[in-house]
Order: C-alpha cells, then structure tokens, then sequence
C-alpha cells in the first residue's frame, strides 16, 4: 500500500468522523422564519432531539421532543443512523490506525496490516452510507413539505446541520473507497512466491552410485 495514499484515506475518514459529531447535535437541521414587526419577527428551527425559536430580540426559547415514539418515523430512524455513523466511524478509525505502516501493531506482517486497513474503509464506507441516507432522508421530507400547497403546518427549509451532514458522508465515503482501492498488491515483489526445489544432483548421483555398486546374486557364467 502506497503510505501517502494511506495517510490521506485516513486523514479523510477521521475528519468525516469529526464531523459527523458536529452534525448530530447541530441545532439547525431545519429552520424557518416567521415575518411580523420588529418585535414579533422570530426563527423557529429545529433537529433530531428539540424545537427552538428565537425572537429578534435574541432570546432563545427550547423544547426538547416529549415522547420518542411520538414521533415522525424519518426523525427516528435519522437519529438511529446518526449514531450508527458514529459508531462504524470509531472502528473505521481505530483499524486504520491498526493497520498502518507506520504503526508497530502487528509487526512487519503487512498482508495482515493491509486487510486490517481494508476492514476500516469499510467501516469508513458504512460511516458514509448511513450519514446519506439520514441526511438525505430529512431534507427530502422538508421539501416535501415545503412544496406541498395543502401543507397546513410550519414550512421549513434545508438548515445548516444538512450541509454539514452531506460533507461529512463524502468525506467518509472518498476515505474509505481510498483505503480499499489502495490496499491491493501493488507489484509482484510484494506476493510470496513458492519456490521451486528440485531434487539434488548429488543424491541422484549417489543413488545410481549405489545402484551400481550393489552386489549382485548371479554369477558370471550365468549372463550369455
């Protein structure tokens, strides 16, 4: 594996993984403004755990969600996701540390580092995939909302928290696609052959040595 190009997957996934905690607890996943006068202008936001509304003012008012299983079904499972990313990005991070170079885990076994570097894209890969899906699955239902005529409740729009979930999930993804496309046998000096031992000429020679020289049972009138 070329260490540059592992140095950079890595670099990659753990700033995904960074930014996947930024993410979560980011307060504006959603955000929508509420026109009046001076006084009764105010921004209402929301994210996986609360509401929030702030007034111009700059007073800020929170309420987190009462009851778990009140909620909407795309909350949840984002929120299950979320934390699935986060969990799959801990043990991307900790087998590519396993697994490179430049680490003395292991020792000098680099098959065995190598497939330990490839288990970590892959958990870099899961990382990126769950972070999509969540993101992308909330931003749809804001749209969806938003652009829906008959809608009676607050319409929203995509908040700062999406975007940063959207860098994160490429981030992770471009980090582990890296270390798996890295981790394959670069030139033939790194597989290991099985040599070829023929068979010693001297033993050869003193078998038939020993062939000939064996004594034999019949005497010399009995060859014609």
């Amino acid at each position: 594996m070329n260490p540059m190009v592992e140095a950079c997957a890595c670099f990659l996934g753990f700033l995904g993984w960074i930014m996947v905690g930024v993410a979560l607890p980011h307060r504006y996943w959603k955000e929508s403004t509420v026109d009046g006068n001076v006084i009764t202008t105010s921004t209402i936001y929301e994210n996986l755990w609360m509401s929030c509304a702030t007034d111009s003012t700059g007073v800020h008012n929170c309420r987190e969600f009462p009851s778990l299983l009140a909620l909407n079904g795309y909350i949840q499972a984002s929120r299950a996701l979320m934390i699935a990313s986060i969990v799959f990005g801990t043990f991307g991070l900790v087998a590519t540390l396993v697994g490179m170079q430049c680490t003395k885990v292991c020792g000098e076994n680099y098959i065995l580092k190598g497939r330990i570097t490839a288990i970590g894209g892959v958990f870099f890969l899961l990382q990126g995939l769950c972070t999509m899906i969540a993101v992308s699955w909330y931003a749809a239902n804001i749209t969806q909302e938003f652009f829906d005529p008959f809608y009676p409740g607050t319409k929203y729009e995509i908040g700062q928290g999406l975007y940063i979930g959207w860098s994160s999930a490429v981030l992770a993804l471009c980090g582990g696609s890296c270390l798996l496309c890295a981790c394959k046998l670069n030139s033939s000096d790194e597989k290991i052959p099985y040599p070829y031992q023929p068979a010693s000429r001297g033993h050869v020679l003193s078998t038939v040595a020993t062939s000939q020289s064996a004594p034999s049972n019949y005497g010399r009138n009995a060859y014609v």
